[in-house]
């Protein structure tokens, strides 16, 4: 452990790098709850999991949303956290949620989607302009979450306003 990660009273928790974490986990969950949503329920083109049986695909659907409410609800209570502290910093929660919700759709895309074979975007259809909308979406998320992380970071080096 880092000597600047350690915590205690006279040492404060890393504010911006703590904000976008928390904000990332929101980020994901969002993301993760979004395609759960229109994807796999108003849609209907997919499940998580399509290699078995209709229901198997409908419980791996369920699971699916169940992590990602836990995911939210404990993002949430980290931002609620860091709120009561005044701890949090909004252009690096900002970013981490960019990157979080990019980083998700990219995992899914290249992951679930062309590595492990979980399912694909759509049936029945040729896939490749669905695989580059969907993961050059999630580089475009990915990638403006990091252009926002920066600014941050450069927000962060600049001396305090006085007030």
């Amino acid at each position: 452990m880092r000597s600047d990660d350690q915590r205690g009273p006279d040492r404060p928790v890393p504010q911006a790098r703590t904000s976008m974490l928390a904000a990332g986990v929101i980020g994901a969950a969002v993301m993760a709850a979004v395609d759960e949503i229109v994807f796999h329920q108003i849609l209907g083109w997919h499940h998580f999991y399509d290699r078995s049986t209709p229901a198997v695909g409908l419980l791996s659907d369920g699971l699916l949303h169940a992590a990602e409410l836990l995911a939210l609800v404990g993002g949430f209570f980290w931002f609620a956290d860091l709120r009561r502290r005044q701890g949090w910093r909004r252009l690096a929660g900002w970013g981490g949620a960019l990157a979080g919700a990019g980083a998700f759709q990219l995992f899914d895309g290249l992951v679930d989607h062309k590595v492990l074979r979980l399912h694909q975007i759509r049936y029945g259809v040729h896939l490749l302009p669905y695989d580059i909308v969907w993961n050059v979406a999630g580089a475009l998320l990915l990638f403006a979450g990091v252009i926002v992380l920066g600014r941050a970071r450069a927000n962060g080096r600049e001396a305090p306003r006085r007030r």
